[in-house]
């Protein structure tokens, strides 16, 4: 007899409301999801002789480093002015919805600017860049190229490329490795070169696995480390037996269709967060998994994410920040 398989609970944006009705109950969460063993200092990370501060309402005193902190201090909430409903909200929606939520449509949902929105899908995103997992078994690796296609540019534009515009001129290049019946890592890469390729494999897939690739050359130098196939797609091959590309593919079709049907368009500069939210959310976001618990998920890793608005804004300052490898 076979084991039926366990349908995950779904939560309406009804029933989250009735969850979470107010920011008391939003913030005893965050705290049961962050400190299951109690309130830790952001300051210094002790435990130890902490209390509630007297004459202020839901923050912590912490005797050692004599900090005052709350369940925000230091995380990607930090002094915000929005209700946290507000941020459950972005949470269960960057969670929830398959190819994600833009900003236009968050801020008529919350009843706030554009640019505010933006801002905390950003600090949300911020989030969810990090990836302290290995790889292993059977792992496939690609790349994909991001970008306008030349015939769609200006002329101001175009003349700004050098060679005839085709393939990845003028593109930004995003590497992934999936691990199959697992987890995905992507990451923006300036360059897709066999030094690039290769050492982001080696920091990031434990040796000895199966990793398969296509026939690009810059994969030639997994044979040193790994049990490396590849599919020859200059020949149109694209399935060999177990050989084959296709569960990384289907992350770019899922990236790429977020990025034409949601976000519409993403700058070079904050790339790496959308790869981020994209790739977190195919990790944690399954089907299978509960609602609440895909929720706990981001919650859990949003401490040490501060992201002030004129940082994120600033010209030169930030680059995209992207899944450690």
């Amino acid at each position: 007899m076979t084991e039926k398989k366990r349908i995950a609970a779904t939560m309406s944006v009804t029933q989250l409301f009735r969850m979470f009705p107010d920011d008391d109950t939003c913030r005893e969460w965050l705290e049961r999801v962050r400190w299951p063993n109690g309130p830790v200092c952001p300051h210094c990370g002790g435990v130890e002789n902490i209390s509630s501060a007297p004459k202020k309402p839901n923050t912590y005193w912490h005797k050692d480093c004599r900090g005052h902190f709350t369940v925000t201090t230091k995380t990607c909430m930090h002094a915000t002015k929005r209700p946290l409903q507000d941020w459950i909200y972005v949470i269960y929606s960057v969670m929830t919805a398959r190819k994600g939520i833009s900003a236009m449509q968050l801020s008529k949902e919350l009843g706030c600017q554009y640019r505010t929105a933006w801002h905390m899908l950003h600090r949300v995103r911020e989030a969810c860049g990090r990836g302290d997992f290995v790889l292993k078994a059977v792992v496939e690796v690609d790349e994909t190229y991001i970008g306008g296609k030349r015939a769609n540019m200006s002329n101001s534009k175009r003349k700004t490329l050098t060679g005839t515009g085709r393939g990845a001129v003028g593109k930004i290049a995003v590497a992934g490795m999936r691990e199959r019946g697992g987890k995905v890592k992507a990451t923006v890469v300036e360059r897709t070169d066999a030094d690039t390729l290769v050492g982001l494999v080696e920091r990031n897939v434990v040796p000895g696995t199966t990793v398969y690739t296509d026939d690009a050359g810059a994969y030639g130098g997994l044979k040193r480390r790994y049990h490396h196939e590849s599919v020859k797609h200059s020949i149109n091959e694209y399935v060999r037996g177990d050989v084959h590309t296709n569960g990384i593919e289907s992350v770019w079709s899922i990236l790429k269709r977020s990025i034409h049907g949601t976000w519409h368009h993403v700058s070079p500069k904050h790339l790496g967060k959308y790869v981020n939210e994209a790739t977190f959310r195919l990790n944690e976001g399954n089907c299978e998994v509960d609602t609440i618990d895909r929720m706990e998920a981001l919650a859990s890793q949003i401490g040490n994410k501060r992201l002030p608005y004129a940082k994120l804004v600033k010209r030169n300052g930030l680059s995209s920040t992207v899944v450690p490898v």
